[in-house]
């Protein structure tokens, strides 16, 4: 162990950071049903053990570059999500999230001036409580720029913030999982399955999609040569109208004639013995039955052969925007293209008939590629996939949110200020709106966010987990294990209060409420518990807004409760 510490890790302390992420990432795959640990978690507890195991310490520059990019990655993924909740039609579930979190604010601020907790405990136990990683990172900010307090007590009260965060985290996560989606149902005679399908329903009423309806999508190409009286005589056109009438997506792609491929035309007149190219959703086809309705069906290799594609658009077409996916099926333009999958906020959302489509939102188009450019420049800019990070992009962003978070007011002598993490999140905000307004600068492909956002934090907490190692014996007796049963107690309030306002005197809807009041603590695992419970995707359309809403306040508070235990 001595060689390990004094010829390994001391002299080269990077490699004890990857090795606490690697064993960090294993501690987080430990699950149970939907309910993981986390790969956060487990790095701040594999750093606390490694810390107080080989006693190394890291440069703190390191801690401060890694939380700044999570926290710009952060504020760059749920941008559009937080300025469309500003909207009218989302105010609602924006209120929501604000009463969950200054209650859980209000909850922590209560227990610690109680008990007389300093600032770096309090964090600690809001952090955990609330399971908001971000605030490790902004209460040690705001510690470290707090007056009368020496180099070691500083270090004592940071290193505090990581010990309360790691008591309380866990149990909070479960807990808030167990709540929504089990306990809060119960509590009121209701069955979120039921309710979550009966709300479905509710939303794909009057759609002319059933396959949108339910979310399932699977396109196949097939080839048909035409027999039926019905068909022999009908253009395309024609053809394709009638399915739509009868809720089918089901397009001729391309036409043979005696041997001779056709330019595409919805006009031409499809007639007995020609190999036309269906192109359907498998759903439909199994229902269709072509071979009774066209014709028998063949193998026509160069006919199927042409050029299909698959292409994200963001939407941002004024005048598309805020009209549903059914409206969208029925222009000239989607003839031929599917939509099949929708991603906002960075995350799958419930694709449905009666699915609003919002600006900033991905739409993934299927179909011929002479087809799906077209219908994606209708609808948005079309984003073809690049693994190219836009760094000019990320650097300023990054700079200018520093920048704009260095400058503090003095209040009591007490210096107030956003700081260069908290101005690097409103930056990323800003630069995630801009992005989904105009999609063709600032690439960040989706691994990129993950290396900023899920790599950048870990990494952030397994340093912070290292240093505050060796103190994690004294700071846990400190603390004392009560500390267990108030951070569950701060864990439960704030859903409580938010689900009494939000069922008697919002009247919303169970599966949405229950998706807000996950989406409001930030608690990825209980919105996983939530769809597993309701047998569905229903309860995502609650999560995405309050999501953004929760990240941005709950990491302000980790400033704001230091000031206030100051």
């Amino acid at each position: 162990m001595h060689v390990l510490k004094d010829e390994i890790f001391k002299p080269y302390p990077e490699l004890l950071v990857f090795l606490t992420v690697a064993f960090g990432f294993l501690l987080g795959r430990i699950r149970r049903r939907s309910i993981a640990l986390g790969a956060v978690t487990g790095c701040l507890l594999a750093g606390l053990a490694l810390g107080w195991l080989f006693e190394v310490s890291i440069n703190g520059t390191v801690k401060s570059l890694f939380f700044v990019m999570f926290l710009f990655a952060l504020g760059y993924r749920v941008g559009p999500q937080f300025f469309r909740g500003l909207r009218k039609d989302g105010l609602p579930q924006v209120l929501l999230a604000v009463v969950v979190c200054v209650a859980g604010l209000l909850v922590c601020w209560l227990f610690a001036a109680v008990l007389g907790y300093g600032p770096g405990l309090s964090a600690g136990l809001l952090g955990g409580a609330l399971t908001q990683s971000a605030v490790i990172g902004v209460a040690g900010d705001a510690i470290a720029g707090l007056p009368g307090l020496s180099h070691d007590q500083i270090t004592e009260q940071q290193n505090l913030v990581a010990i309360g965060y790691a008591v309380t985290y866990p149990l909070g996560t479960i807990l808030c999982a167990l709540l929504l989606a089990n306990v809060l149902p119960r509590l009121i005679g209701r069955d979120l399955a039921v309710e979550s399908a009966a709300l479905a329903a509710e939303l794909d009423a009057g759609g002319d999609d059933p396959d949108l309806g339910r979310g399932y999508y699977e396109v196949v190409l097939r080839a048909y040569t035409i027999a039926h009286p019905s068909v022999v005589g009908a253009t395309v056109d024609e053809f394709e109208r009638a399915q739509a009438d009868l809720g089918r997506l089901v397009f001729i792609t391309r036409v043979r004639r005696d041997g001779v491929l056709l330019d595409q035309d919805q006009g031409i007149v499809l007639a007995e013995g020609d190999v036309v190219a269906v192109s359907a959703v498998r759903g439909d086809i199994v229902a269709y039955d072509p071979e009774q309705v066209i014709g028998p069906e063949t193998d026509d290799v160069e006919l199927l052969g042409y050029r299909t594609q698959t292409l994200h658009v963001v939407a941002n077409v004024k005048d598309r925007m805020g009209r549903t996916v059914a409206d969208l099926r029925r222009e000239p333009f989607m003839v031929g293209v599917f939509v099949t999958e929708l991603h906002r906020s960075g995350a799958k959302f419930p694709l449905r008939s009666s699915t609003k489509v919002e600006r900033g939102d991905t739409l993934l188009l299927t179909g011929p590629q002479r087809l799906v450019e077209p219908a994606a420049r209708a609808l948005g800019t079309p984003v073809p996939t690049s693994f190219a990070t836009d760094m000019v992009w990320v650097g300023l962003g990054i700079v200018l949110g520093g920048c704009i978070g260095i400058p503090a007011l003095h209040a009591g002598g007490v210096p107030i200020s956003l700081s260069t993490s908290g101005g690097a999140l409103i930056m990323g905000l800003v630069f995630g709106w801009l992005r989904a307004k105009y999609p063709t600068y600032g690439n960040v492909p989706g691994g990129a966010q993950w290396f900023m956002d899920t790599l950048g934090l870990c990494l952030f907490v397994a340093v912070v987990g290292i240093n505050a190692g060796p103190s994690f014996s004294s700071g846990l007796a400190q603390a004392g294990w009560g500390l267990l049963l108030l951070g569950a107690v701060a864990t439960v309030v704030p859903l409580l209060v938010g689900f009494a306002v939000g069922h008697w005197l919002m009247k919303m809807r169970l599966p949405v409420l229950l998706g807000v009041l996950a989406g409001a603590q930030t608690t990825t695992a209980a919105i996983g518990a939530l769809n597993e419970s309701a047998k569905s995707q229903v309860p995502t359309i609650g999560y995405t807004i309050p999501y953004a809403v929760g990240n941005v306040l709950l990491t302000i508070w980790g400033a704001v409760i230091v000031l206030l235990q100051h």
